[in-house]
């Protein structure tokens, strides 16, 4: 609810890695890892940014930040084939409106 991260392994109560005020207080919505590329993940907030975070590139800061301006997206999944190497990634976004968008995520966060 405070957009803190944490990256847990599942043998320790601890966390690995904890991102503070990641989203400058906004509350997470959906946090998902990529499906083709294991050190990528996509985090949404409660005020429709999506921040993708690549841990190889760098684990302390979301490597880039999108903003859906038009309509507030209200959840968010991904979508991509792991067992195929072509680096296809969808990200499908619900709006409040009920509208489903899905976009192509760039294949530098969607190639293994």
């Amino acid at each position: 609810s405070d957009g803190s991260i944490r990256l847990h392994q599942m043998t320790s109560e601890y966390p690995l890695m904890q991102w503070n005020d990641s989203t400058k207080g906004q509350p997470i919505i959906a946090l998902q890892w990529a499906l083709t590329r294991p050190a990528v993940f996509f985090a949404l907030d409660a005020s429709s940014n999506i921040y993708i975070w690549d841990l190889l590139e760098n684990d302390l800061l979301p490597v880039a930040k999108q903003t859906m301006p038009s309509e507030k997206v209200a959840a968010m999944t991904l979508l991509g084939e792991p067992e195929k190497a072509n680096g296809l990634l969808g990200m499908v976004l619900a709006k409040e409106s009920g509208q489903i968008d899905i976009q192509y995520v760039k294949k530098k966060w969607a190639l293994p």
